[in-house]
């Protein structure tokens, strides 16, 4: 029975230092046996697990990534707000002026921004690019050529223009006036994330 024991005890983690039972001594069990433990060459271990158990495990998997804070989860919540015309601040790019308007993150977990830009003719805010976030433009005032994908399109006040996340796009004023339109950015890199 003592053996028995023994011999049970080791067919878990222990089995891969111990040849086999026979050459443990053993007080606990009762083994009087003055045979050294000799440590057995570390074999490959197989696991056997069923699909039922290997499910099982999959709640304490997601458990760790639930507890880190996602990219960005400093972002702010955007509360309901209004923005009058004249309370938004400006700022100079190379050729624009823009008006930033809101940044921040949704309730329902999507980040928006929102700005105004004001270019002159023959102007581009930047040269044509790609990025993770959709991007649609109001067109308020002036021509503009949006390009997307190497496809340009002319588009005019009223109008609006939408890229999905990570086509190539670029804006150009192609009129002989300063150009005006609204940038609504959503997605991941919309607010700097």
């Amino acid at each position: 029975m003592a053996a028995n024991a023994a011999s049970h005890a080791l067919k878990g983690p222990l089995s891969q230092f111990f040849p086999s039972p026979s050459h443990i001594y053993c007080p606990v069990f009762g083994c009087r046996s003055t045979t050294r433990i000799i440590p057995a060459q570390p074999q490959e271990a197989s696991m056997s697990i069923s699909r039922r158990e290997l499910f099982s495990l999959l709640p304490a998997l997601a458990t760790p990534a639930a507890l880190v804070p996602e990219a960005g989860a400093d972002v702010p919540v955007l509360p309901s707000a209004m923005y009058p015309f004249d309370k938004m601040p400006t700022r100079a790019s190379n050729v624009a002026i823009i008006r930033d308007i809101l940044k921040g993150k949704l309730v329902t977990g999507e980040y928006l921004e929102v700005h105004q830009t004001t270019l002159p003719p023959a102007a581009m805010p930047h040269p044509p690019h790609r990025h993770a976030h959709s991007e649609m433009w109001l067109i308020r005032e002036g021509t503009v050529e949006l390009t997307v994908e190497g496809k340009s399109t002319q588009m005019g006040p009223g109008s609006v223009g939408f890229v999905s996340s990570n086509d190539e796009h670029g804006i150009r004023n192609v009129g002989i006036t300063s150009a005006t339109y609204f940038v609504v950015a959503i997605g991941p890199s919309a607010v700097g994330g």
